[in-house]
This record gives C-alpha cells, sequence and structure tokens, in this order.
C-alpha cells in the first residue's frame, strides 16, 4: 500500500499539471474531518440524499423487484460509514427479505465503525466487509451468481472524469450479471451559489480535509510540505457542471518526500488537482452509461431536486 502510494504521489506530482489522487484523502483523520463535512450546514449533498433514503427506501425496494424469499447480495462500493444506507437496511429488515451486506471501502478504519455500527443498531444484518479499493473489486463480482444489488452512492460516481466514469460503469456492467441492479447516486447541475459553498465551507473544514493530503504524504511517505504554505482552492464552473479542488502553493518553495527520492519545485500560485465533483443532468447520465447493458429504471430525488438516486437494471 506505501509502495502504491509513494508511487501514485510521484507520478501527480511529476506532472507539468501536478495532481494528487482522492482516494488518499481517506485515513484515520480524513475519515475524521469527512463526516465533519457531512455535517456542514452548507454540505447539501448528504442531507438531499438521506432526505431520498429517509422517505424512499421502501418504494426503491419495490423498484428493485426484489422477491422476501430470494436471497441476494447487497454489496456498496464506497461505503464510508453507511448512515444513509442503514436507512435501507432497516427497511429491508422490516420486510424480512434475506440478504447479505457487503460494504467495500479502502479505509479499514471506516468499516470496522460501520460493522461495529451496525451490529448496534441493526444487530440481525448479517456483514460480510470488504477492505481495499472498490475499483479492483468489480472483477469478484463475478465469482457469486447470487442475485445482486450494487450501491454507488454519494455522488462517488462523480469524483471520476466522464471517461473514467464510462470506464467504471462499463466494467461493473461487464461484471453483473442479467438482472442485477444498481442503484447510483449523483449529484445534479445547480448554480455556483449552491454548489461552490459545499466545497468552501466557512469553518475551513473541506480546507483541513484537502490541506490533511498533504500531512499524509508527511507522515507516511516521509515528505516535508510545509502546510502553511499552501492553501485550499476550489472552483465551480456551472455551464460544465463540474467542481474541482486544487490545493495551491503560496509561494515559490521545493518540497523533498523520501519515499520517493526526489523533489518537487513548486512556483507561487502553482496549483495540485486533488478532486473533482461532477454533477450530473440528464444528457450527461445517459451518455456515461451508453455503452453499458445498464438500462434506467428510476429516479428518485429531494424535494430541491438537488441529488438524485437513479435504479438501472443489467439488460
Amino acid at each position: 500500500m506505501i509502495e502504491q502510494f509513494a508511487k501514485d504521489v510521484d507520478e501527480g506530482l511529476s506532472h507539468s499539471k501536478k495532481t494528487l489522487s482522492s482516494k488518499y484523502f481517506y485515513n484515520k483523520q480524513g475519515d475524521e474531518l469527512f463526516i465533519k463535512i457531512m455535517n456542514m450546514p452548507e454540505y447539501y449533498l448528504t442531507r438531499a440524499e438521506m432526505e431520498i433514503f429517509t422517505q424512499q427506501s421502501n418504494s426503491m425496494i419495490d423498484c428493485l423487484e426484489l422477491l422476501p424469499s430470494a436471497y441476494f447480495e447487497l454489496i456498496e462500493l464506497g461505503a464510508g460509514d453507511g448512515t444513509k444506507t442503514r436507512q435501507l437496511l432497516s427497511a429491508l429488515n422490516q420486510r424480512h427479505f434475506q440478504y447479505d451486506y457487503i460494504p467495500v471501502d479502502i479505509s479499514k478504519n471506516v468499516l470496522d465503525n460501520l460493522v461495529q455500527d451496525l451490529s448496534i443498531y441493526l444487530p440481525k444484518t448479517t456483514v460480510k466487509p470488504q477492505y481495499g479499493d472498490y475499483f479492483n473489486s468489480l472483477h469478484s463480482l463475478k465469482d457469486s451468481h447470487h442475485p445482486k444489488v450494487v450501491l454507488f452512492l454519494g455522488s462517488n460516481i462523480g469524483n471520476m472524469p466522464d471517461d473514467k466514469a464510462q470506464q467504471f460503469l462499463q466494467q461493473l456492467s461487464n461484471n453483473l450479471n442479467i438482472g442485477d441492479k444498481l442503484l447510483l447516486g449523483v449529484d445534479l447541475i445547480k448554480p455556483a451559489s449552491v454548489v461552490l459553498p459545499a466545497y468552501n465551507d466557512e469553518e475551513g473544514i473541506t480546507g483541513a480535509f484537502n490541506i490533511n493530503l498533504l500531512e499524509r504524504i508527511n507522515n507516511e511517505l516521509d515528505g516535508s510540505f510545509d502546510l502553511d504554505k499552501f492553501e485550499h482552492a476550489p472552483e465551480y464552473d456551472e455551464k460544465d457542471g463540474i467542481a474541482k479542488s486544487y490545493l495551491k502553493s503560496k509561494c515559490d518553495q521545493k518540497v523533498e518526500i523520501k519515499a520517493t527520492g526526489k523533489s518537487y519545485q513548486f512556483n507561487e500560485g502553482e496549483k495540485i488537482h486533488t478532486e473533482i465533483s461532477r454533477k450530473y443532468n440528464d444528457a450527461i447520465l445517459h451518455n456515461i452509461i451508453h455503452d453499458t447493458s445498464l438500462r434506467i429504471d428510476e429516479k428518485f430525488t429531494d424535494s430541491k431536486h438537488y441529488f438524485a438516486d437513479i435504479i438501472l437494471t443489467k439488460r
């Protein structure tokens, strides 16, 4: 894991336009900061999707066309803390469905906490956590021939450029059997006045979350980033519907990372691209599923139409 982390960091910082992968946000401190982000007043995404799950879980279950007597696997890619999913699990349990819940996440800390929470709140739910990158778990889906419902919530798909999202959904589709379902959470295109504060809150929590990536490099890869010499710099373009997060160098500086055996030069104002958050409309969504065998069955939105959870079926 450390070797891959070092390799990815070196590759990203060696480009003329520097990047760092958002998947490395999630160490213990990053997990804690992201939970704070989800509870920020500016961060509408969690509240909007939670409204859908709180008020429409039974309608979603009906659209999944599951039989209470037929066992299935409920697989969540990038499970996080599972707060929204708990609403769905509770509704499934109340209706006596037979299933195993399989959360997949790159953060072992998150998975451990999720398993512990579910043992308290939903003790009858069978949980089989899988630690790792959910991209790498796709090939294992075909190892089981049980019916599957795959959850990909929280607009995680929006953290990929459109071409990568297309490839991901195509790979996912190829590893599902006919009739398997995908419940996909997507953030919808909105004005900058709504979107940008979600990535640039007044308390600076999102900034700390972004900066924590540099601190993780310092701690795990023996880097020399001076955290005070970088700042969080988010952007959002309403026309293309993509929010972007950057870390911007406040001065000319050089950073050494012993795990890569290299040093990296930063000019004043130079940016490291750390994350995108794509927002969707129907045209963009249909474009990314066009080359897959997935077809849209139903779309559920919150009362403000900020967010959508979409049920797709492998045909």
